[in-house]
């Protein structure tokens, strides 16, 4: 058995936070034995994305789930500077709170894509270990080769086995909300009461 040493960055809008996030998280759990925690990193509500709501609220959300999960936990990290952290920044911050533990982060097969035109792409590649969730149906190994900053970092580079559906999007959901339609079997039980006692997503 390997000693649990890696802990699992996966951020993301969580606007809202829904089944799939958390399915996807519990898969990289079941996948590597190494995974000691997931922690999701919720971004700041000044990223440039149309319909994003409080801090505050996301955050609220993730921990309902979290909590009842001793291999969850949610990070504010993102909430407290002028603009939203770019992702090598926010491993940093994660690397220096956990300095003995690998920091690994959860990417989808659409963002290893583009990952080369992040800022700090060659550091965030060359330093920390990437989870990839393929997405629809992408040849990872083809991503990689026909990419030249992934394919000399390859290593650092791991599949997830199986593809968690992710059918169900959180624009979606929101979608549903604003028309009055049900979004019962979406999300978690914990994030639809607290949708409907904040009243979120209506307007």
């Amino acid at each position: 058995m390997k000693e649990k040493n890696c802990i699992v960055v996966f951020g993301g809008s969580f606007n809202p936070p829904l089944n799939s996030h958390f399915l996807m998280a519990q898969e990289v759990l079941n996948q590597f034995e190494e995974v000691e925690k997931i922690i999701f990193v919720p971004v700041n509500n000044k990223y440039q994305k149309a319909g994003l709501i409080e801090n505050k609220h996301r955050y609220n959300m993730l921990k309902l789930v979290a909590d009842k999960n001793k291999d969850f936990s949610v990070s504010d990290i993102d909430f407290y500077g002028e603009r939203s952290l770019y992702t090598v920044e926010v491993l940093e911050k994660m690397q220096k709170k956990f300095p003995n533990k690998q920091i690994c982060f959860l990417i989808g097969s659409d963002n290893l894509k583009i990952i080369h035109k992040w800022k700090g792409a060659k550091e965030l590649v060359s330093k920390y270990k990437i989870l990839v969730m393929v997405r629809n149906q992408d040849n990872i190994k083809e991503i990689i080769n026909n990419d030249e900053l992934l394919s000399h970092y390859k290593e650092n580079i791991c599949e997830l086995s199986s593809e968690a559906r992710n059918d169900i999007s959180s624009t979606l959901v929101r979608s549903q909300i604003k028309k009055g339609k049900s979004i019962k079997y979406m999300l978690p039980d914990e994030v639809y009461e607290y949708i409907e006692k904040n009243n979120l997503y209506k307007v």
